[in-house]
């Protein structure tokens, strides 16, 4: 069987090819600027074949037909045609309390992933956007969706509720969600195997750190808590996101600043995080990396304030579970920065947390998974390259096959 794995954007579209008989990535692109001036596709295969266009994108459906028509080219493609596509699976960020795990897509789903679009406006109606353009293009096949959040849905209610009036969870299901759930959910299993034990028997603290960050406690193999809440802006300091904040603050700048709630909303996750303290110079974490080498104090501060808060939401959370046995990391950031594992490693010693620098600098830029423990280590420090589109593909696929 061949999965098509869809993460849809507002303005794009990523996906992957693969073939579950052996899990083998076929071919892999995106779809850019969709209904922009500079539109733009590319795709990678599994042959080495790399191909790149620039082309105006009116909508989904004309990226969707890109994409299939890519993939069956005589040229760049990998499939003879459009029947050898069996299933497709598609990231969707908002699940609500609805769906805890993959579902295929019918007209109750469809409107229940609308319904939850008040709790994710920026993403549920793109990816929305992807099925319904998947749809009209490859009629007939199984469309599944994954939900970022669905991981999280085993969170006790002490983790997940807020301590406001109860009428509102009552009322608009104001609750911790998370998000990250698949790629969470991945270096779990991924982790188990590493230690050699069954997911079910560790606990573990999980970091997904990139542009957008967050950090799980998985107690038994399953989510006990994390650090993003009703939206992505919860949690830790992130790329244009402040994370966690006294919620004081938004009162007082709005009557500082004049500032309305749009005003107020795009500043917390468009202009703040690392973009905000650098000066609104850069949000990226290498040029950061880069410029903290290079002497740069607010670099600098940055990178301390990054670690500092990593570090807190790790000890929390061995509180929390009564210990851990590993601590993983995974994304952008979390795969490709040796000296924040350093940072973080000598700060949580007193758990056990023991990390063999050689084999730390290793874990960079690669696709391999590291222990980066010493041997005498009571907590294993993992880096494990997260892959969330082989999870989509794998849910997507026992679905069909049930």
């Amino acid at each position: 069987m061949k999965v098509l794995v869809i993460n849809a954007g507002s303005s794009s579209i990523k996906y992957q090819l693969i073939d579950m008989t052996d899990e083998t990535l076929l071919a892999k692109g995106q779809c850019d600027r969709i209904g922009i001036d500079g539109g733009n596709f590319k795709q990678k295969n599994n042959k080495g074949d790399e191909y790149k266009i620039n082309i105006q994108i009116a909508n989904h459906e004309e990226g969707i037909k890109l994409i299939v028509d890519a993939l069956t080219s005589k040229e760049h493609g990998v499939i003879s045609s459009m029947s050898e596509i069996n299933a497709v699976g598609h990231r969707v960020v908002h699940g609500g309390e609805k769906f805890s795990g993959a579902v295929l897509i019918d007209d109750d789903t469809v409107n229940a992933i609308k319904e939850c679009s008040d709790l994710s406006p920026l993403h549920n109606p793109a990816n929305l956007t992807g099925i319904k353009a998947c749809e009209e293009i490859m009629s007939g096949v199984p469309q599944v969706a994954v939900f970022d959040t669905g991981f999280h849905q085993t969170m006790p209610d002490y983790a997940y509720l807020y301590p406001i009036p109860y009428e509102y969870y009552e009322k608009y299901k104001i609750r911790r969600y998370g998000f990250h759930g698949t790629s969470h959910r991945y270096v779990t299993m991924r982790a188990a195997d590493m230690l050699g034990k069954k997911a079910e028997d560790i606990n573990i603290v999980t970091c997904h750190l990139g542009n957008g960050s967050s950090i799980t406690a998985v107690k038994g193999g399953k989510s006990f808590d994390t650090s993003m809440g009703v939206t992505p802006l919860d949690g830790i300091m992130m790329g244009t996101r402040s994370g966690s904040i006294d919620p004081a603050i938004i009162p007082y700048l709005m009557e500082k600043e004049g500032l309305t709630a749009k005003e107020i909303d795009v500043l917390l996750n468009k202009k703040s995080g690392m973009l905000g303290v650098s000066g609104g110079v850069t949000s990226d974490n290498r040029d950061i990396e880069d410029g903290a080498k290079a002497g740069n104090k607010r670099y600098q501060l940055i990178e301390s304030m990054l670690c500092h808060q990593i570090t807190k939401y790790i000890g929390a959370y061995a509180a929390a579970m009564g210990g851990i046995d590993a601590i993983v990391f995974t994304g952008g950031i979390g795969e490709n920065n040796p000296q924040y594992r350093t940072r973080v490693a000598d700060k949580l010693g007193f758990l056990g947390v023991k990390i063999d620098e050689e084999t730390n600098k290793k874990a960079f830029r690669t696709s391999v998974e590291y222990d980066i423990s010493t041997p005498d280590a009571k907590v294993r420090m993992l880096v494990i390259p997260t892959n969330e589109e082989l999870m989509i593909a794998r849910d997507t696929y026992e679905l069909v096959n049930k």
